[in-house]
């Protein structure tokens, strides 16, 4: 290899003059192997040939390496994108065979199947949405018999086939009047939609929680009759069936109300079936709504069970009889804050709690319906009554109820919003009538 190509004279003298050395200098370096096959005007071909050669072999372990390269991209892309295809595939395969095994083994129970051209036709192309839930949309339809209908359609974004099994395994198989009926299902495809009986009057929610022109408010003698037929259906689900049906999300939002005010327990996509024998159940994950339930979030409180229904009927109790949300950020006094303990200190200490425009008759009712809270809200799930024991305390009409242990909301973990309702933008504001001590704040 040599470092210049310059040809300058070569006197076989070892000394060069300034000028040379000047002008080399001047020219530069510069890597080549041409003078290497051309030395003093002779050509050496075996180097040149060499040079060729491998000139040609490095050429073509480019262009092989450049084939690899660009193989390896144009397969590659597909391959990873059909690999994430099957996987998909599988996976929504698994679930829907599991859904069919599902209903082919309990076929004996099963409501009515519908297509999903019947969902289309019933609903008229879903015409008429009545809200969201959970895991779909609710839309408005009507059955060949021209009775109407709720028709549920799931999301499959939202949903991986359980929360289906699950309403289907509960009221699938159950009949009473405080629980919804599921009329019947569909199953198409990745098509998935339960049908249940319309209840015109939408959810308790707005009832308590909402006054406006449209919406108007019921009376604390209606809302006690609510409360004892809620308690009556979570009873009936937890000793009146051949298993054990638990709930798991207890609240406001998921009691339906038929056109005369008769409620029924709804949405058991979070439910759980047990056997009447067995108390305690296990969960991979937190489910529920926050603020319902402390065992279904924090496993420091206690094990999980139908005790947990207890305390959510509890809460939805409470809210029922003061109609106000439990948890009120914006609350005038910051004893007032968390209701419950609010509730508590002035039942405790014997203090009156007035409720606005109640009469003497409805005010002994709330107090009624807030000392059976206080005992369902109990944090350990072992001090909580079961429902039985709920119903007969609030069906009882003579002597007052004892004040049990003031109830705490989770050891080391303060009250929490809650955050499991998307449908009431305005969860952490009071509405409706106002509750006041006559004693003045503390």
């Amino acid at each position: 290899m040599y470092l210049t190509s310059l040809n300058f004279e070569d006197d076989n003298n070892s000394n060069i003059s300034c000028k040379d050395f000047r002008r080399m200098m001047y020219y530069g370096f510069e890597f080549s192997w041409l003078n290497s096959i051309y030395n003093h005007g002779n050509i050496n071909f075996r180097t040149l040939l060499s040079g060729v050669v491998s000139f040609h072999y490095y050429i073509i372990i480019g262009q092989a390496l450049g084939f690899l390269v660009g193989a390896k991209f144009v397969l590659g892309v597909p391959c990873v994108l059909l690999l994430l295809i099957y996987k998909w595939r599988q996976r929504h395969l698994s679930m829907y065979e599991g859904i069919e095994d599902f209903l082919h083994s309990n076929n004996d129970i099963m409501p009515i199947r519908y297509s999903y051209k019947d969902i289309k036709k019933i609903t008229e192309q879903f015409k008429t949405k009545l809200g969201n839930g959970g895991y779909g949309s609710v839309y408005k339809g009507q059955l060949r018999s021209g009775r109407l209908a709720a028709v549920k359609l799931l999301d499959k974004a939202k949903s991986n086939g359980q929360d289906f099994i699950n309403e289907v395994a509960t009221i699938g198989r159950i009949h009473h009047v405080n629980v919804v009926q599921l009329i019947g299902f569909c199953v198409d495809g990745s098509k998935r939609a339960l049908i249940y009986e319309f209840m015109p009057n939408g959810s308790l929610e707005k009832y308590i929680f909402s006054h406006t022109k449209d919406c108007f408010s019921l009376s604390c003698e209606k809302l006690y009759a609510i409360s004892v037929e809620v308690a009556r259906g979570i009873a009936y689900l937890h000793n009146g069936c051949n298993v054990k049906i638990l709930h798991f999300d207890i609240k406001p939002h998921n009691i339906l109300l038929d056109e005369s005010f008769n409620p029924k327990v709804s949405d058991f996509g979070l439910a759980r079936l047990s056997p009447t024998d067995k108390s305690i159940v296990s969960l991979t994950a937190a489910r529920g709504t926050i603020g319902y339930a402390p065992e279904l979030f924090y496993r420091n409180v206690g094990m999980i069970s139908y005790k947990a229904d207890v305390y959510s009927f509890g809460m939805l109790l409470m809210e029922m009889a003061s109609r106000r949300k439990n948890l009120n950020a914006l609350a005038e006094q910051s004893s007032q804050i968390y209701f419950p303990f609010w509730i508590y200190d002035r039942l405790h200490d014997g203090r009156e709690v007035t409720i606005e425009n109640d009469t003497d008759q409805e005010m002994k009712l709330a107090k009624k319906m807030m000392t059976v809270a206080l005992w369902c809200i109990q944090t350990k799930p072992e001090d909580r009554p079961s429902m039985d024991k709920v119903l007969e305390m609030l069906e009882k009409e003579d002597g007052d109820l004892q004040i049990p242990n003031k109830p705490y909301f989770c050891p080391q973990d303060p009250p929490t919003a809650d955050v499991g309702d998307d449908n009431n933008s305005n969860s952490w504001t009071s509405y409706g009538t106002s509750i006041s001590d006559p004693k003045g704040p503390t």
